[in-house]
């Protein structure tokens, strides 16, 4: 991948007690983010992914709701990025993905995502 190529992906986050920053918009104080721990965040978004799988759920509007990450008001959007920008964990899956694919759980500083690319 040339370095000047951009990657563009959704993604849903879900922290937990062991993510770096732990408050959010949703959970600003981040008491609810203090008390999950990251088996009860990869057990939630498991779930999520497979409504959106499924077709019973659009990953926009589970992002809106459910993410823990400020793109959350995008439906999870977080536009286009280069190499570098993203921890490597999440910019290794989103290279990964073909377009529209969701990945499975991956695991990042910051919490527990699941990442669909969209570009």
């Amino acid at each position: 991948m040339a370095s000047e190529e951009q990657l563009k992906a959704s993604h849903i986050l879900i922290k937990h007690e062991g993510s770096r920053r732990k408050a959010s918009w949703k959970d600003p104080d981040g008491r609810v983010i203090s008390a999950t721990t990251r088996d009860a965040a990869v057990a939630q978004l498991t779930d999520l992914r497979e409504k959106i799988v499924a077709g019973q759920a659009r990953f926009d509007e589970i992002a809106s709701r459910y993410s823990d990450c400020s793109s959350a008001k995008r439906g999870g959007d977080l536009g286009r990025f280069g190499r570098g920008q993203m921890q490597k964990p999440f910019e290794e899956a989103t290279i990964g993905l073909r377009v529209g694919e969701i990945s499975g759980i991956v695991d990042t500083d910051s919490g527990v995502h699941i990442i669909m690319r969209t570009g």
